[in-house]
């Protein structure tokens, strides 16, 4: 199996353009980064409540700055001023630790993102790759780092010392498991067709033909579990405000909750890099632009890969302003019993058209055709047949007697129930009570 999932590209030097940069440089680097996460953030706080406010018929923040492009920072400082509340229950070092331990992956799965190719650095004659650093389980380590965010918001939930806080934590902890094995089960067609885990090897790999394209189970899949992933709407399940009043950082205030806030809207610009880069060519230009010849040389990548983060961000705002939140346990069930089976029937499917095609013989389009034809009709299957265990309980339930064994129980959409033989309205039951 060696041979099917690394292939020659995987096998590459990855120490040629990554460590060997001066250490003025790898710093940087590192503080670009940090730069454009902050500023990124602040523009999608805005751009959010600008699009929701469209789309609700409102008008938004509009008085701070240009645009109201200023509110965002005004907010920053305004919750970094506010006092500072730590409960009498909690357990202080954890409580004041978890904000951290939410927000530092969140920048640190950045470091092996490309941004863009080979660029020579102004007013130097210094050449560096737009990517802080790369390794060959590249994408393997963003995971990891992701899931150390997690322990963030759990023990968040835990330190606080409240029961909403804590059921918050405990619903973000089932929800990243869940959706953490359908996000990773997405991956792993793309790690077959391109050799590698290396993001620039992926990236290197669509130079042709992006991923989203001819692994569109793969990339749906990988969108919806960002989305449960990130805890936003609408599975924002662990922040649920009309069950649990804030969720986990219920009884966070002033800086502690901005860092909260702000690892949500960074772990969203990170899930939805690792989808340009694994589906979307990375900073490569969408076409009809990679038709100029210089599409994809200097700075001009960083202004396409950021272009598609946005339309990820623009993805999530429209979610949010669109979709009401669901159930828990359709939530859960839709995880295990959708996502996941989707996804195992998907990696047989592409890892059998890469042994066939390797092993030559077989035609790829004839088999692409055929194995999406199949894909499809599985997504039909699953995502609007009929739920059998539901209309199964609803015939339990039109069968069940509320009143059989003596008990008042009286049906819910009843306007008056019987009480000892005769018919009483809920009004004068209710008087009467």
């Amino acid at each position: 199996m060696t041979h099917l999932i690394f292939t020659k590209a995987g096998e590459a030097d990855l120490n040629g353009p990554f460590g060997n940069d001066p250490l003025w440089v790898v710093l940087l680097k590192a503080l670009m980064i940090f730069v454009v996460l902050v500023l990124l953030t602040l523009f999608n706080i805005w751009w959010e409540r600008r699009v929701v406010a469209r789309m609700q018929h409102r008008i938004g923040p509009n008085m701070h700055g240009p645009f109201g492009l200023l509110q965002s920072l005004a907010d920053g400082v305004k919750l970094a001023l506010k006092e500072d509340l730590t409960p009498k229950a909690a357990d202080k070092i954890v409580f004041i630790l978890a904000p951290v331990l939410s927000v530092v992956p969140a920048f640190v799965a950045f470091s092996v993102i490309p941004f863009g190719p080979e660029v020579r650095i102004p007013f130097t004659d210094t050449t560096t790759q737009l990517q802080l650093t790369d390794m060959p389980v590249a994408v393997l380590f963003i995971l990891a780092i992701s899931s150390v965010g997690i322990y963030g918001i759990v023990l968040g939930g835990w330190s606080s010392g409240s029961t909403y806080s804590l059921l918050g934590g405990l619903r973000s902890s089932a929800q990243m498991i869940s959706y953490e094995v359908a996000m990773g089960l997405a991956l792993v067609a793309v790690f077959i067709y391109a050799g590698s885990m290396s993001t620039s090897q992926i990236v290197e790999a669509q130079k042709d033909i992006w991923f989203g394209l001819i692994l569109v189970p793969s990339f749906v899949i990988y969108v919806i579990a960002m989305v449960g992933e990130t805890n936003r709407a609408p599975f924002d399940l662990p922040e649920a405000e009309g069950e649990l009043v804030g969720g986990f950082h219920t009884e966070y205030s002033s800086l502690k909750f901005a860092l909260f806030f702000l690892a949500e809207y960074i772990n969203m610009a990170t899930v939805s890099a690792l989808a340009t880069t694994l589906f979307l060519g990375g900073w490569r230009a969408p076409w009809p632009i990679s038709l100029w010849d210089g599409a994809n040389q200097d700075y001009w990548p960083f202004l396409w890969f950021m272009g598609k983060v946005l339309v990820f961000i623009f993805f999530f705002i429209w979610l949010r302003g669109s979709l009401p939140r669901l159930r828990y346990d359709q939530f859960m069930a839709f995880g295990w019993k959708r996502l996941i089976p989707i996804s195992l029937g998907w990696i047989v499917a592409v890892a059998t058209i890469r042994a066939m095609t390797l092993d030559g013989g077989v035609d790829r389009q004839t088999l692409l055709i055929a194995i999406g034809v199949v894909a499809a009709i599985t997504l039909v299957a699953f995502f609007f047949g009929g739920d059998y265990e539901e209309e199964a309980d609803e015939e339990t339930a039109d069968a069940f007697d509320p009143y059989a064994g003596g008990y008042p129980v009286p049906p819910m959409t009843a306007p008056a129930y019987s009480v000892t033989g005769r018919t009483v309205s809920h009004q004068t039951s209710n008087q009467e009570s």
